[in-house]
């Protein structure tokens, strides 16, 4: 096997940023902290997570269709 460099770490995180960055925008979508996003990092707790996310009221988009609804 051997040890990764420094440029294997970096595109590592590089790509894990980016696949968090839809986690940021439902988040902000669904009215919810963003410091929520780092419970996606933990597979199986991150999994459960998102469905709970997903059945949940979203006070954001409450907001939104009340705007305009009036």
């Amino acid at each position: 096997m051997g040890t990764f460099s420094i440029w294997h770490w970096l595109i590592v995180l590089f790509f894990s940023a980016i696949l968090q960055l839809p986690i940021l925008w439902v988040l902000k979508k669904a009215g919810k902290s963003r410091w929520q996003f780092l419970i996606a990092i933990v597979p199986v707790i991150g999994y459960i997570w998102l469905w709970v996310i997903a059945f949940s009221d979203w006070p954001g988009l409450q907001k939104k269709n009340h705007e305009t609804n009036s």
